[in-house]
Order: C-alpha cells, then sequence, then structure tokens
C-alpha cells in the first residue's frame, strides 16, 4: 500500500504507518509482532512475557529472523510488582541487542534513560495525564503514548477521555503525541490525527486478529463484547484496569467494595492468571484487558487487513471532508 500519512513518528522510527501495536502481555510475541510490523506498522514485544531476560534476548533475535522492520520493546515497571532487579536485566538485553525503540509503562522512566539513551534508544512513554507527560518529556523521551479513560488496561485515576487528552497533550508539549486506545477503524485513525496526535496505538484491535496467540474463543468474546461491557478492576489500589465485564471481574468488584487487601486482590488477578484464560479460552476465568473500542470490532480480521482498512477509511473519509470545504 502506498504511503497516505507522514508523520514525526514514522520519520523517528523509520516505519510505514503511522500505527503501533502496544506491548501486550503474554501476547505481544515475535511472530505476531512480527505480523504488524511487516504490514508497515510498528509493535512492541514485551519484556514481562518472558520467565527470564535470556528468554527475552532470543525472543528478539527470532524477531529479526521474521522481519527486517524496525520493532519494540516494552518495558513495564508495575509498581505492585516490585521487580526492579529483573527490569534492569531486561534493560540490559535491549542494549546489548541493539533494539530500535523502548515503550516505556508503569512508573516514570527516569532512571532508564540514562541507558537508554547512550545506546541510542528512542524512547516512548506511555501514561494517562498531560502533567507525568510533560515532566517525561523533561527526562528526554523522544514521545509519549496519551492513554484515555476509554482504553483498555491500565488508565490512571483522572478519567479524562481522548477527546480531551489529546489536544491538551498536544497544546502543552514539543515532542510527538500517540493516541493510545479508543482507536479501530479509519474515523477514529483520523480523528487522532485532526487532534493533533502522530500516530496511533492499539491494544484491543490487534488483540482480536486472526494472528494474536490468543485462543479463538477469547477473540470471538471480544467481537460479541459491546462497549457497554467493560469494567474497571484494581480501583481500590489506585491502579484501575479496564477489562471485559466477566464472571472473575465481578468477583474482584465485589472483593474491591468490601475493602479487600492487595494480597486478597491479587490472589485473583496475580500469577500469571490473565496468561489462562488466552490459553485455554474460557473467558470467565481471568482478567482480560480490553478498551472500550470492543464495541467497534465486528469481526476477526488478519492484522494486514486492520491496517489497510483502517488507512483506506480515513482516506475516504479525507477526501469527504476536502469536498466539504470546498
Amino acid at each position: 500500500m502506498e504511503q497516505k500519512f507522514k508523520t514525526r513518528i514514522t520519520e523517528m522510527l523509520g516505519i510505514e504507518h503511522p500505527i503501533l501495536c502496544g506491548g501486550m502481555q503474554w501476547i505481544s510475541r515475535a511472530p505476531f509482532v512480527a505480523k504488524v510490523c511487516n504490514a508497515g506498522g510498528l509493535g512492541f514485544i514485551t519484556a514481562e512475557s518472558f520467565d527470564t531476560p535470556e528468554d527475552l534476548r532470543q525472543e528478539l533475535r527470532k524477531m529479526r529472523d521474521l522481519t527486517d522492520k524496525p520493532f519494540g520493546v516494552n518495558i513495564s515497571m508495575i509498581p505492585e510488582f516490585k521487580v526492579r532487579e529483573r527490569t534492569y536485566q531486561f534493560l540490559d538485553v535491549v542494549c546489548e541487542e541493539g533494539v530500535a525503540v523502548v515503550e516505556t509503562a508503569g512508573q516514570s522512566p527516569r532512571e532508564l534513560m540514562p541507558k537508554l539513551k547512550e545506546a541510542g534508544i528512542r524512547v516512548i512513554h506511555k501514561l494517562t495525564s498531560v502533567r507525568h507527560a510533560e515532566s517525561a518529556e523533561k527526562l528526554g523521551v523522544d514521545a509519549v503514548t496519551l492513554i484515555g479513560y476509554g482504553s483498555g488496561g491500565h488508565v490512571g485515576l483522572d478519567d479524562v477521555a481522548s477527546f480531551i487528552l489529546i489536544p491538551l497533550a498536544v497544546r502543552r508539549l514539543g515532542i510527538p503525541v500517540i493516541a493510545g486506545g479508543a482507536v479501530y477503524d479509519g474515523k477514529g485513525f483520523l480523528g487522532a490525527l485532526a487532534m493533533g496526535a502522530e500516530a496511533v496505538l492499539l491494544g484491543t484491535g490487534f488483540m482480536a486478529t486472526e494472528e494474536s496467540p490468543v485462543h479463538q474463543a477469547i477473540k470471538e468474546r471480544l467481537v460479541q463484547t459491546q462497549e457497554t461491557e467493560t469494567a474497571l478492576i484494581m480501583r481500590s489500589l489506585n491502579n484501575p484496569l479496564r477489562c471485559v465485564r466477566n464472571k472473575l471481574v465481578e468477583e474482584v468488584l465485589a472483593l474491591e467494595a468490601k475493602g479487600a487487601t492487595l494480597e486478597e486482590i491479587l490472589t485473583k488477578v496475580g500469577g500469571g492468571r490473565g496468561k489462562l484464560a488466552y490459553d485455554v479460552g474460557d473467558a470467565e476465568i481471568s482478567p482480560i484487558a480490553c478498551g472500550q473500542v470492543v464495541g467497534l470490532i465486528t469481526e476477526i480480521k488478519p492484522v494486514r487487513a486492520v491496517i489497510e482498512d483502517m488507512l483506506s477509511e480515513a482516506e475516504t473519509l479525507l477526501g469527504r471532508l476536502n469536498r466539504m470545504a470546498d
């Protein structure tokens, strides 16, 4: 497909289309991420999906057998897991293997920045508020991804919709802003660019593709799920996570309503519980991270079709808007 949308992100990362696949734990491994990269976007392998740093190293080398395109690694510093030493070990591997770009999330990347910059690695910090984005810019990150209230996964505590968050970030920052979440089709893509974003980042939309490694039954559940059928868990821990509303999520919400402790809640959501549903296909036994954009997903498509359909629709819409301005 001929390139239609050139932005600071496509130039910075050397990619064809300003469409990124966010790092999703247990899902974003080499065979899947390579499909996104080969279709002209860019994906992030999630470091936390691997038991050891050496396992990550082998995955990065596998990636280079599957694509000659740029790709990234997600390094998440999730507060409740307290895995600081492990994070630094993953960082060493990423720097040694010459990864092009790192997606950081969970906490400030302050302590990681010197080593990443020394290795010449681009840094995109994923976060949920403009004030934290301003702090990240001062640290020297190359771009930020802003996650709005309706997104899947960890959405922060500010409860600000993407339609407000993205324009505010663009107004206040000098570095490129990526719109994370709430985008699946050409309407959302073009809308994000119109608000000043330089790229979009998808999670749920790519999770529901043919090449996604999650069980087919989970993909079908996503197709069936409406925009009103998600819920936020772990809000009582100040770390809300948007998921498909299922049996497990209802149990967690009931625990939180009773004032459950971190330890009690982690018995339901910790210890790799999320991977269980992806492997066995039971959509009721695990928290399945999912954004409200799930309401737009009506079929399971190939990764390339998600990207090409988005761009084609956006081009058509742009033509319509241009005619309206005549």
